[in-house]
């Protein structure tokens, strides 16, 4: 098992070595999606566990496999899950939606149309993400899996995903990252082959090689770093003028259901209203977002 290990590692490294120095190279297409061993491994232990509970085998998806090797790619080389972005969020590098997924703003269809966003599969998709500090080892993230509740009964499709009845199954597994995504409906690309020597390609999605400054427009959600909240228009303004000579130049005045809240600053991602929040010096220690 040491052997084995050491070597999956090896593979590993030399895996995202050449990714890095590929980096500005071709994508891989859907349809060149293939799994290696250790993520065929992980979907015989899930069916496997389906089977010892009388339920069916859900069927590999290659639509499904593509967004999960898309995710973990971007999660391990993008880091979107920082702070209290959790793994199933998406960087704003590559060709879909980026989001901060947390408990305090939902954005769930951000997860769901992945798979509407970057294959043919036209369904609405389930993510089981999870990150390791060392090396991933598949049977002890599966051991994880199974012994907590809530990732065993939506693999199994029971209690509160008692009305999911999983057909498409989707696999993605990196050096710190596994992905698992499940759909209710069908494949139609089909499903993906098993890597060999001859088809067996460096995955790499398609990443921004520039990133576009993006412009808050009328109709973008807004995160508003928050200092002060004022009943009187006069105070706010006070509060404005001392901070624009304490050089906070985007400071400005939100009025919102006749408070005057001084904003010090407005992001249109919450993960960047986060950040400038544990920047700010620790005589703010009241700061807060608000979304709007």
């Amino acid at each position: 098992m040491n052997n084995l290990r050491a070597t999956f590692k090896g593979i590993l490294f030399v895996f995202f070595l050449l990714l890095a120095i590929w980096g500005k190279g071709q994508s891989t297409s859907q349809q060149s999606v293939c799994l290696n061993n250790e993520e065929m491994k992980l979907a015989e232990k899930i069916n496997t566990f389906r089977k010892q509970n009388r339920l069916p085998e859900i069927v590999l998806s290659l639509s499904l496999s593509f967004v999960a090797k898309t995710h973990v790619a971007d999660l391990q080389l993008n880091k979107p899950d920082t702070s209290i972005c959790s793994t199933a969020s998406w960087s704003d590098k590559g060709k879909w939606t980026p989001c901060c997924y947390n408990s305090y703003v939902l954005k769930n269809a951000c997860m769901w149309d992945k798979p509407k966003e970057i294959t043919s599969y036209p369904y609405r998709g389930y993510e089981l993400s999870y990150y390791e500090e060392g090396i991933v080892d598949v049977d002890s993230v599966f051991q994880l899996w199974k012994s907590t509740n809530e990732v065993a009964d939506m693999l199994l499709s029971q209690f509160a995903h008692s009305d999911k009845k999983w057909l498409a199954m989707g696999i993605g597994i990196s050096e710190n990252y596994v992905s698992v995504w499940l759909g209710q409906r069908n494949d139609p690309a089909g499903k993906p082959s098993k890597c060999n020597k001859e088809n067996e390609t460096i995955f790499q999605p398609t990443f921004a090689d520039t990133l576009k400054k993006e412009i808050i427009s009328e109709n973008s959600a807004k995160y508003y770093l928050i200092y002060g909240s004022f009943t009187n228009k006069a105070d706010a303004n006070e509060a404005i003028k001392r901070y624009r000579n304490a050089g906070m130049k985007n400071v400005q005045l939100l009025v919102k259901e006749g408070r005057f809240r001084v904003a010090l600053d407005v992001f249109i991602h919450l993960k960047d209203a986060i950040a400038a929040k544990e920047k700010l010096h620790p005589s703010y220690p009241e700061a807060w977002i608000y979304k709007e």
